[in-house]
């Protein structure tokens, strides 16, 4: 599996990728291209105009979960966890839901009509729950953050109201997924595995997406409000 530890800005931002290869993805979300060479993680960042202890602190949050690194909500760039939190949502509704419902739809092609209308309903609730969800922190999280940011204050918000309606959407792909693995007629072949594949993966994706938001974005705008 993916060898767990504290990261350094001393260590080569290669060896954090081919270590624990779904950091591309945190790697992007924070806007760092690959074609980095030997560079360490911290000339890597600098770089790419992204603080290295934000970096490296979701990089060590993601790393190993039985394990929260210690860290200072104070010293992290909220302008650095928004671009990633806003990258996230970016990537999710406009190229990994549509991507999954493309080769779903393929897959589920010769199943019974019915059978195939249901799957698709199950994905699209989920796919919408997500996308409310998102939007909302777009339309409205993130620009009470930067006006915070520019020491605006709102007395008709908080990041406490985000943090009581942070909506989980588990049980959605929870029965989506039921639906694939016990009750699907037939045989599914390599593309329907593929789907159930990367909609496993996606949610755990989306797991340590709202793990970040939850433990390190809201306590770093709570500490902002005080």
């Amino acid at each position: 599996m993916y060898k767990k530890g504290i990261y350094k800005e001393t260590d080569k931002m290669s060896d954090l990728i081919c270590d624990n290869y779904p950091m591309v993805l945190v790697m992007s979300r924070f806007g760092i291209a690959l074609g980095f060479g030997e560079k360490n993680i911290g000339e890597v960042c600098r770089m790419s105009g992204v603080d290295p202890y934000t970096f490296l602190t979701v990089v060590n949050f993601l790393a190993d979960e039985d394990i929260t690194p210690e860290h200072d909500v104070r010293k992290l760039s909220v302008d650095d966890l928004i671009k990633y939190l806003h990258n996230a949502h970016d990537y999710f509704l406009n190229f990994r839901f549509p991507h999954i419902r493309r080769k779903l739809v393929e897959a589920i092609s010769n199943c019974p009509d019915d059978v195939a209308f249901v799957i698709r309903r199950f994905f699209d609730e989920y796919a919408e729950e997500v996308n409310k969800h998102m939007q909302y922190e777009e339309r409205v999280v993130f620009p009470y953050v930067k006006g915070l940011l520019k020491g605006e204050r709102n007395d008709k918000y908080n990041i406490s109201i985000f943090r009581k309606r942070h909506d989980q959407v588990e049980m959605k792909i929870t029965e989506l997924k039921n639906i694939l693995i016990k009750y699907y007629p037939g045989a599914g072949g390599y593309l329907l595995n593929s789907v159930l594949f990367d909609i496993f993966t996606t949610a755990e994706d989306l797991a340590t997406h709202t793990r970040v938001e939850d433990d390190l974005f809201i306590p770093t705008i709570l500490a902002l409000e005080q």
